[in-house]
């Protein structure tokens, strides 16, 4: 992708939407990790519920790279995903929307061809 200026604002808007949906995915982690420690009934249980973690922290880590030069691609993935919602991008500038929207569109794309 381009190297895209980002101004203060912009920054901070980035910021906030990707500080926003780490946080949904780390309580959805938390959530399903009480549910499986609740669970456990042998010790075998216990070394699932680390693989689990294990796994689900490589997926945070993978994913979750602020850099600008991966910012647009996360942050349409992170719509995508339902994590940040199109309308919390609404103040960034016009070009960095419309590689948005453009990244958006190719995904649904993707998808519907899927679907047939």
């Amino acid at each position: 992708m381009r190297d895209f200026k980002w101004s203060d604002t912009e920054k901070k808007i980035a910021r906030a939407a990707y500080d926003t949906a780490l946080q949904k995915e780390l309580t959805a982690i938390m959530a399903k990790f009480k549910e499986l420690a609740v669970a456990v009934n042998s010790p075998g249980d216990m070394w699932d519920i680390e693989h689990y973690l294990q796994n689900a922290r490589k997926d945070i880590d993978a994913k979750y790279v602020y850099r600008y030069s991966r910012l647009l691609a996360l942050l349409s993935q992170l719509v995508l995903e339902n994590l940040i919602k199109r309308e919390d991008l609404q103040k960034l500038a016009q070009d960095k929307l419309e590689i948005i929207d453009s990244l958006l569109e190719k995904h649904r794309n993707y998808l519907s061809e899927d679907d047939e």
